[in-house]
């Protein structure tokens, strides 16, 4: 089966959206140029399936651990697994197909969250904040009191300035913010609190994090 799924693919490639996708900063990887409107029907064939899901993760091309991801059983998906995907990766896509589609399913979320957020390797530290995203979406389900075990974390990491980590403090910022209205007005405190800090990584990630949260469009959503 994974013969005729290579074999597909190759079919699918599209070498001139390589470029699009280098644009984006989607590098590192051995890409056919497969869009995602594409890949996610053929994913959707598929099913879930662990075993092929972790045989896919294996292979070198992108587009192939990008359909491990869609094809991934989270109810299959141990803590071993969630590590060794996240050791293997090397662009920020599969970090946050990961961190919002299945580890947000897992018991060991939250602890692997705290986890995460301590490791040097950047990727492996995008991946606790890309977690705190898929936590804090409506559709998962948390209670406020456990999103806000992430508001010390996030103040804790704003001095990292590599480019992958800080978008990803302050997209779990900015995500949480805007959850409702009472997870608003405590990411904003947390904001100005990081903004107080003496970092330009600090700086960036609440000035940017304010502007939105403090947005007629949010606070006018989030009115009850």
């Amino acid at each position: 089966m994974l013969n005729e799924i290579l074999a597909d693919l190759r079919q699918m490639a599209d070498p001139d959206y390589i470029s699009q996708m280098e644009y984006f900063g989607i590098k590192g990887g051995k890409s056919l140029g497969i869009k995602n409107a594409v890949l996610k029907p053929y994913a959707k064939e598929l099913g879930k399936n662990q075993d092929l899901s972790n045989a896919l993760w294996d292979q070198s091309i992108h587009e192939c651990k990008h359909l491990a991801i869609l094809t991934a059983n989270p109810k299959e998906f141990s803590e071993a697994i969630a590590e060794k995907w996240t050791s293997d990766c090397y662009s920020w896509d599969l970090v946050d197909g990961i961190g919002m589609k299945i580890i947000p399913k897992k018991e060991y979320a939250y602890s692997k969250v705290e986890e995460w957020s301590r490791r040097k390797p950047e990727f492996e530290k995008r991946m606790a904040f890309a977690t705190m995203v898929g936590l804090s979406l409506k559709g998962a389900k948390q209670t406020d009191d456990r999103i806000e075990q992430f508001f010390p974390i996030i103040e804790r990491e704003a001095w990292d300035d590599r480019n992958f980590v800080k978008k990803a403090v302050n997209w779990a910022l900015r995500q949480i913010g805007k959850r409702n209205l009472y997870l608003n007005r405590q990411a904003i405190k947390v904001a100005e609190r990081i903004k107080a800090q003496d970092s330009k990584a600090a700086r960036w990630i609440a000035s940017d994090a304010l502007r939105e949260l403090r947005s007629d469009k949010i606070q006018n959503r989030l009115k009850p």
